[in-house]
This record gives C-alpha cells, structure tokens and sequence, in this order.
C-alpha cells in the first residue's frame, strides 16, 4: 500500500481546530494502518505560526521544502483568511492543481477561492461566510447548508467540526470503514455526519424577527410543529393578513413562513429519532409530517437519508429499539 502524504497549510491566524482536528483522524489512521499517512505541516517560511486563538505552532517544514505534490493538500480556516498573504495565495495557485486532493476546513475556501481553486466547482465554508464566498467569487458555485461538499477531487467543509467528518470520509474512502470507525470511537465522535446534513439548526439559519407578534410565531411553531402551520394559520397568530404576514416574516427573518417550517420540523423529527424510541409513524406525526411517506420524502431531500437509516446512524445504543 502507498504511503499518502497529507500536507496541511499552516499560516498566522489559522484556527487551531482547523489543523488538529483532521490531523488527528489521519493520524489515528496511521496508527491503525501503518504506512498508511505520512502527516506533514507547513507554514510559507517554515517558522511558528499564531492560532487565531493564541496557541503557538511550530511547522514541520516550509512549503517550499514540503511535498510537491502532495496526495492530500489540505487548506484550513481561521481569521488568517480575512487578509490573506499574497505569497501563500500564489504558492496555492501554482501547487494546488498538482495535489491528488484537494481540501479546505471552514474558511480555507475562501484562500482557495482566491487562487481560482474552485471556479467551476460547487463548494461551502462557514456558514457565516457563504455570502461573502459566492459575492467576492460568482464562479463558485457555493451551497450554503451542507456540512462538507464533494466535487470530484475538490472537497470543501464548514465551520471548526465538520473538518472531523470530512477527514473521516476520507479515511473511509482510502481505507474502508471499520479504520475510519476505529479512529472515530477513538476521538469520540459518529462516524459519520453525512455531507449533506444541514450546518445548523433552524433557529440559528433564521434571523429573530424584529416584532414581537413575528417573535412569538417563531417560538409557536417551534413549540407546536405539529400543529397547522400553514401561512394562513400562521398570519391569524400574529394578527396580519396573509400576504402582509409571509412578506413581514421573510423580511426580518431571512426565509419564506413554509422555509422556516420544514426546518423546523425536520430537526424535531431528527432529535425524536436520535433521542427516542419511538416508531417512525409517531415521530412523522409529533413532527407534523403527517405519514410516514411525507417524513421520508422531506429526509431524503434535505439529508439524502431516510429516517431509518438516520436513526440507525445517530441513535446513541442506550435509546431503546423504536417500535
């Protein structure tokens, strides 16, 4: 078996959840297969770099002396991103074609953005800079709600964690899935989150609403997503019509009345599956699904799961079988 390099970037303001994160899954991979990662870090001139957080690191080598074209390039995020260094933007762009693979955590998309990495390609970043991502670059095609995106050789995450399922798929795809199982036991987390689960909650995709009677429907339906929440039902709680109501809620939200309640509903089906026992069936109609067809569909679209397989992948062993 090939040894494969993983070469990860390294400058000042890089989080540091960023690089340890996927450093330890290829590294644990190794230690499960030897011979199988030859982990590197490198930095523009090969001295210490400042973590965003305050932490030093100190590079194994200098880009320049690193591996030329290294199997696995990986870029990380940090507010190092914000002003990037011209010199490591140009070294990108004049060695990040010759990588196998290549790989960004959070904003380390935005440097390979810079370096014309990802014209062409679908790709996200943190949430909090998707706009930024898709204003600065429009020929990136930038899909805000995934965890981590694959494009070919391309692969792109979100914010801090999701580095930890990507590198995960990774190892799973160079070393099947029982290596990559091992070193998520190891370090504590699911293998896997799949790629397209959304990168946060509904409450925290939508913007609070600016009125109170906007601000207590938010809170009904995350209360009630059960009941009838159709915009007409919705527009009678906060007293408005229906037309004024959905143009108000989109307004200082940031998404559609009938947006906001998917999601909703959603996350309330996915924590019921990972949290209880209870049958599919009832979960679909606590949720407001309506059958066990409606929750099955709207799984498949938003996660590419269906709710057993959800379930089979993110109950914890100690909830009880459903019924």
């Amino acid at each position: 078996m090939a040894q494969r390099t993983v070469l990860v970037v390294l400058f000042d303001g890089v989080q540091s959840l960023d690089v340890t994160g996927p450093v330890e899954v290829f590294t644990g991979a190794e230690t499960q297969t030897p011979g199988s990662y030859r982990v590197r870090t490198a930095s523009l001139d090969g001295a210490p770099v400042r973590t965003s957080s305050g932490l030093t690191v100190v590079p194994d080598a200098a880009l320049t002396e690193a591996a030329p074209e290294p199997h696995t390039l990986l870029v990380p995020g940090g507010q190092g991103t914000r002003r990037p260094d011209p010199e490591l933007v140009a070294w990108l762009r004049a060695h990040g074609p010759r990588a196998g693979r290549l790989v960004s955590v959070c904003t380390g998309a935005i440097l390979l953005a810079d370096a014309g990495l990802l014209d062409g390609h679908r790709a996200t970043t943190h949430w909090a800079y998707c706009d930024k991502l898709a204003r600065d670059h429009p020929a990136v095609e930038v899909d805000p709600d995934p965890i981590y995106v694959r494009d070919g050789q391309l692969s792109t995450s979100a914010g801090v964690t999701s580095g930890i399922d990507l590198a995960l798929a990774l190892v799973e795809e160079d070393l099947g899935r029982a290596v990559a199982l091992t070193v998520a036991r190891h370090l504590v987390v699911f293998l896997r989150r799949p790629g397209n689960q959304a990168q946060f909650s509904a409450q925290l995709a939508a913007q609070t609403a600016r009125r109170e009677p906007l601000r207590e429907v938010q809170q009904w339906i995350t209360e009630h997503p059960e009941a009838d929440l159709g915009v007409e039902a919705l527009a009678a709680r906060a007293a408005l019509s229906p037309r004024h109501f959905a143009r108000a809620f989109q307004a200082e939200t940031g998404m559609t009345p009938g947006r906001y309640v998917d999601r909703v509903r959603l996350e309330h089906a996915r924590r019921l599956l990972e949290d209880t026992g209870d049958g599919v069936a009832e979960v679909s109609r606590a949720s407001g699904y309506g059958t066990p067809e409606a929750m099955r569909r709207a799984f498949l679209k938003a996660l590419g799961a269906t709710p057993a397989e959800y379930r089979r992948r993110f109950r914890p062993a100690a909830v009880g079988q459903p019924g």
